[in-house]
């Protein structure tokens, strides 16, 4: 069950490059609850508004979005990320493949307020999120990322060297679809 998995285990995180000496900062990793959907929504939108990375023209409803939480909680993990109780980014896994024998796989989703990149968010939303994972005996989490040859405002390669730096890799390159995209996949690791 995805809730026993966090219990007992907030995850508090130090950032010393992004604060004075008495500025304490505390992460704190947890499931998300459909009252989270106008927070996550506002973190979403400027994804849509600003990138073409989430294949989406307009930007959901927060009712919507509520519902897009509901459906990913009845099966498959979605956290959200608070710093000093401000939530800053979320991650959750959706099914990769609809059909029964590909429920041993999942895509991962992963968004981070714009102003707190580069605080070590996004891995700590992401180990969190693995560790479910594994506890719902997942053998391959994919990541299919929107890509390019040429890097512009619109769309950027980040996210593919963010993923590769957390030990994906490039198992498929999809083209002619609206925007190419890079399928990059990690096997659970196993456990230590």
């Amino acid at each position: 069950e995805i809730s026993a998995c966090l219990v007992g285990s907030e995850m508090c995180i130090r950032d010393r490059d992004r604060m004075n000496q008495n500025e304490k900062k505390e992460m704190k990793i947890r499931i998300a609850k459909e009252e989270d959907a106008e927070a996550l929504l506002a973190i979403y939108a400027p994804y849509i508004e600003h990138t073409v990375i989430t294949y989406e023209y307009d930007v959901p409803t927060v009712e919507e979005f509520r519902g897009r939480i509901r459906h990913v909680l009845e099966r498959y993990p979605c956290l959200v990320a608070e710093l000093n109780g401000e939530i800053c980014g979320y991650a959750y896994a959706s099914a990769f493949h609809d059909r029964p024998a590909g429920g041993w796989n999942v895509e991962t989703s992963i968004y981070v307020d714009q102003n707190k990149k580069g605080m070590g968010i996004g891995t700590a939303l992401y180990d969190k999120l693995e560790k479910i994972l594994k506890r719902q005996n997942i053998l391959n989490m994919n990541a299919c990322i929107a890509c390019t040859e040429i890097e512009d405002e619109y769309l950027t390669n980040a996210s593919i060297r963010y993923h590769e730096h957390l030990g994906y890799r490039m198992v498929g390159w999809f083209t002619n679809c609206g925007l190419s995209l890079i399928h990059i996949s990690e096997p659970t690791r196993q456990a230590e």
